[in-house]
């Protein structure tokens, strides 16, 4: 059995940031849920799937074997072992997994892979649903979250050191929609796990975050 790091909290608190800090830290595998739903969704469109027939969707994803290892240093997504790092990137590919990732049995299939997964390997896991579905059982649990206002300012940063036209005030209201739809959707909901510690990244640094939830780990 695995030692298992759970990350949950809303869009723009660096979940995804924070807990590839903490695998490299701790030589664990970050397992980058998104990525697993981008190689269903390119299994998806190689079986020529219409996005918008669901039964097609549920009939097809069972036979997609997803996981994901370390390769020289790098994190390798593997679809029925083929290396698709390469291929999964593409907006095409980020369209068909948003049609894709709603379904309940493409879900199934993928919180079986991950828990698979996190079974044989120390894993940190960052997402909506890890500590309340996907790894209930994990050894340490976090709800990462920022007020608001700060995490749109940290995403406007980000967006204008890209050189992307931003604004700031709708950036926040996407993020408070964005919260309400995640809070409140029927499957997997985001929130705080009973067991969870919250950390609040507010008025912390990155570094500062990492070596809280690592603390947790080693106590």
């Amino acid at each position: 059995m695995g030692y298992n790091i759970a990350i949950d909290g809303p869009a723009g608190a660096g979940k995804s940031t924070i807990a590839k800090k903490i695998a490299a830290k701790l030589n664990f595998i970050y397992v980058d849920t998104g990525a697993m739903y981008r190689a269903m969704a390119l299994y998806m469109l190689r079986n020529q799937v219409d996005p918008a027939d669901a039964e097609q969707i549920s009939a097809v994803c069972g036979d997609a074997d997803i996981t994901i290892r370390y390769e020289n240093g790098e994190q390798v997504v593997l679809l029925n072992g083929e290396n698709v790092n390469g291929l999964i990137r593409t907006e095409e590919v980020g369209n068909m997994a948003s049609s894709s990732s709603v379904n309940g049995d493409v879900r199934k299939k993928l919180v079986e892979l991950q828990q698979k997964l996190a079974c044989t390997a120390d894993v940190v896991m960052d997402g909506r649903d890890i500590g309340t579905c996907v790894l209930p059982d994990a050894d340490v649990k976090v709800y990462l979250t920022a007020s608001t206002a700060v995490r749109a300012r940290r995403r406007y940063e980000e967006l204008c050191a890209r050189g992307e036209e931003c604004n700031l005030k709708q950036i926040e209201a996407d993020i408070q929609e964005r919260d309400h739809r995640d809070m409140t959707r029927e499957l997997s909901p985001l929130r705080q796990a009973e067991d969870a510690v919250l950390v609040d990244s507010s008025d912390m640094t990155i570094d500062e975050v990492v070596d809280t939830i690592v603390s947790m780990c080693r106590k």
